[in-house]
């Protein structure tokens, strides 16, 4: 018998059963694209950021929406709906049309309001996917120059020994730097008093005084006053070292194991987006957040680049609304 050549191409008599053939053999993904995938976007996509302009993740957003715009040449347009708390803006991504063209930049404030307000108009985990987080940024423990203490570990010490005493504030009932006391509270056993301020440069001005003794800050605001010699600075609060601040141990390094807070923003879009959108939004916005002249404008405000995949940032939302319910839970901290 003599053996067919290895890679004999058939031939067909009919011209139908030829193109069913070719068919056949064209390339999956050319087939298998949703309508509208093969060319999104194909108009101006709208990036709702729920807070006022002019903060950490309006710049984020903007900075983001600059990099899509440039890289496939449809505008992408920052739309500002603050109130409540951000719940606003992601009410209304929730509720958009789930083709890809209105998402959202949300914060580690969302996974808070989770457990902090009685009712939501939407459900985070439920009702929105995780397209990517976009950066991480450190919070800073720092003190006022007059309180004994020169490490985490001796502060912590000197709250067992004088329990009650030692005051911190914070930007507000509920806000990250009131919980990342509340969390070190919990973790270190030990009872610190929570003074909340409308805004953290206020609580930032009675540290400073001495009007309270600590007060969990962004390196951006709590540098300057720590190269001035008028703050203290005893760690920063991320697992990792920060790298605009080397030299300062983590919570965990300094004697604090599991505890770990990052203010984070990250992108979402309504749950029923195709997959195949979310995952070209969540590659774009990756690689335009590690192009180089986006560092350091990420760098100003303590920020890294983290542009994870939509299955990692929705564990990582998960991860962040278990975590804040527990402290929620534990302070009695509820918002009606």
């Amino acid at each position: 018998m003599t053996a067919l050549p290895a890679r004999a191409i058939p031939t067909f008599s009919h011209p139908c059963v030829a193109l069913a053939a070719l068919l056949a053999s064209a390339a999956p993904s050319a087939l298998a694209q949703p309508p509208g995938m093969a060319d999104f976007p194909t108009k101006p996509i709208r990036l709702v950021v729920p807070f006022p302009p002019g903060g950490g993740t309006d710049i984020t957003a903007r900075t983001i929406a600059q990099k899509l715009t440039e890289r496939w040449g449809q505008q992408v347009v920052v739309d500002n709906r603050p109130g409540a708390n951000g719940t606003i803006g992601v009410d209304i991504t929730a509720k958009s049309a789930p083709d890809g063209y209105t998402v959202a930049m949300i914060s580690s404030s969302h996974a808070v309001n989770v457990s902090l307000y009685a009712k939501l108009p939407y459900d985070l985990i439920r009702d929105l996917a995780p397209v990517t987080q976009a950066t991480a940024q450190p919070y800073a423990l720092v003190i006022n120059p007059s309180v004994a203490a020169r490490s985490v570990k001796e502060l912590v010490a000197l709250a067992k020994a004088k329990p009650g005493t030692l005051n911190y504030g914070s930007s507000g009932a509920g806000g990250l730097s009131h919980l990342s006391g509340a969390l070190l509270g919990s973790l270190a056993g030990v009872s610190l008093t929570h003074i909340p301020y409308k805004g953290g440069a206020l609580a930032m001005n009675d540290v400073i005084a001495g009007q309270i003794q600590m007060l969990f800050g962004t390196l951006l605001l709590t540098n300057p006053h720590v190269k001035a010699g008028r703050l203290r600075s005893l760690a920063v609060t991320t697992a990792k070292r920060a790298p605009s601040a080397p030299d300062l141990p983590t919570m965990m390094e300094a004697g604090v194991p599991g505890y770990q807070v990052a203010q984070w923003y990250g992108i979402i879009a309504p749950v029923k987006v195709p997959p195949a959108i979310v995952d070209r939004l969540s590659r774009e916005i990756a690689r335009g957040l590690h192009e180089p002249d986006v560092k350091p404008r990420l760098a100003a405000d303590g920020s890294d680049a983290v542009g994870n995949t939509p299955a990692e940032f929705g564990a990582h939302i998960r991860s962040e609304v278990a975590k804040w319910a527990k402290i929620i839970n534990q302070v009695g901290l509820r918002v009606e």
